[in-house]
């Protein structure tokens, strides 16, 4: 093999989050390092059992229809803490061959279940000095919802998004020394695209046909496309004089359909509607508020560009979103809604008294924390160079503006 770096990324597809980070962190590699680190992603539970893809359509199943019932499934998902306690049980034999054909130098874990057994197995195979252990948690605070599995104190580097979410792990174990917070991990793209004030009001003219100046709504949902769409529309009609709504509806064709219709018949509410969108960080800068439900990516994003947040509760909340949503409610006291009669007078104070928008836009913003995401990949490149005792060559960013003559 050459001598570049080698990184393997373990993810899954039990929501949207974990995959984003992953493949946020492959482009950021390839941003900053060229051809000098390979990133070879795999979503390592779906691809290696039967068992563990069971789990994960039944994860995505729950998230879309009944979301309180994930307390359960969350409870019985914690015991592969035993399960893999110092080894990997389900879908060892997929795990050895993708670490003996690519015998990665470094392993990034951003899925929970994904760290205990996965390093211990990956140096018992490839030897203890030749490969390093890197887990990227995204959870924003601790509690019921932060997973044990997380906590693998063999790791040689354990990465947080929140100092509150590094201290919980600490609380439970995971050596300070090992410890960095670092922020999102976000694309690259996200970065270079940040709308002024004046290219702001020209997307919303030009890109989404929506009107510059008027409060903007943003109904979000997952790539899954669980949403209460139908339910929050009529809310938001009866402040159709003042408002402008974005609605994006994932890969649910059959919301993405009804609401085509809601329109045709509802054409006083201005309306942008898109299904799955890879411009999230766009329609985020457009818009004034955000409705979402805890998803820790979507979440982060509106942090990141200044979009205070309302809090989808819609029958249940995951006890990872409530990570999500117990972060903002103590830090900016972001509400949360479970029906649209909650969703109504939220609206219907904030476009009778704007002021009170204003104080809890500020309160929301008061929470961003510095994430340089280039120290991130730094971190984690580094702890790959040990390994293989090279050093890669390390582009600027942003790229170096080319002069053509």
């Amino acid at each position: 093999m050459d001598k570049k770096i080698r990184i393997l990324v373990l993810t899954s597809r039990t929501g949207g989050g974990h995959d984003a980070r992953a493949q946020a962190f492959a482009q950021w590699c390839f941003a900053l390092y060229k051809h000098g680190v390979d990133v070879r992603t795999e979503q390592m539970l779906e691809k290696s059992s039967v068992i563990n893809r069971w789990g994960v359509s039944l994860y995505n199943w729950i998230q879309i229809r009944l979301p309180f019932l994930h307390n359960l499934f969350f409870a019985a998902i914690e015991l592969l803490s035993i399960l893999n306690r110092s080894s990997v049980t389900l879908g060892r034999a997929y795990y050895h061959s993708v670490l003996e054909e690519y015998q990665p130098h470094l392993i990034l874990s951003v899925h929970d279940c994904l760290n205990r057994g996965y390093f211990q197995y990956a140096r018992k195979l490839l030897g203890e000095e030749k490969v390093r252990c890197v887990t990227y948690c995204g959870e924003f605070s601790g509690g019921w919802g932060y997973s044990r599995n997380w906590i693998e104190t063999s790791v040689d580097m354990f990465i947080s998004r929140t100092a509150t979410a590094r201290d919980f792990a600490i609380k439970h174990g995971m050596p300070t020394e090992k410890t960095r917070v670092r922020g999102h991990l976000m694309r690259p793209q996200a970065m270079l695209e940040t709308f002024t004030e004046k290219e702001r009001i020209r997307f919303r003219r030009r890109e989404l046909g929506l009107n510059p100046d008027r409060f903007t709504v943003f109904l979000a949902t997952g790539g899954n496309g669980a949403n209460n769409h139908r339910e929050l529309l009529p809310v938001l009609l009866k402040q159709a004089s003042n408002l402008q709504v974005i609605a994006i509806c994932g890969r649910n064709h059959e919301t993405y359909n009804e609401l085509m219709h809601w329109r045709s018949n509802h054409p006083e509410l201005p309306l942008f509607i898109e299904g799955y969108t890879d411009v999230m960080h766009l329609l985020i800068q457009a818009s004034d508020v955000i409705v979402t439900r805890g998803g820790t990516t979507t979440c982060a994003k509106a942090l990141h560009y200044g979009c205070p947040i309302i809090f989808n509760g819609f029958n249940g909340v995951m006890p990872q979103e409530k990570l999500t949503w117990k972060f903002f409610r103590n830090g900016a006291r972001s509400q949360k809604i479970e029906s649209a009669s909650d969703f109504a007078p939220i609206i219907d104070d904030w476009m009778a008294n704007p002021a009170a928008f204003s104080q809890y836009r500020s309160e929301f913003i008061s929470m961003q924390y510095p994430d340089d995401q280039t120290e991130l990949i730094e971190d984690i490149i580094s702890l790959a160079e040990e390994v293989t005792e090279t050093q890669a060559t390390r582009y600027p960013f942003p790229p170096e503006d080319v002069k053509v003559d």
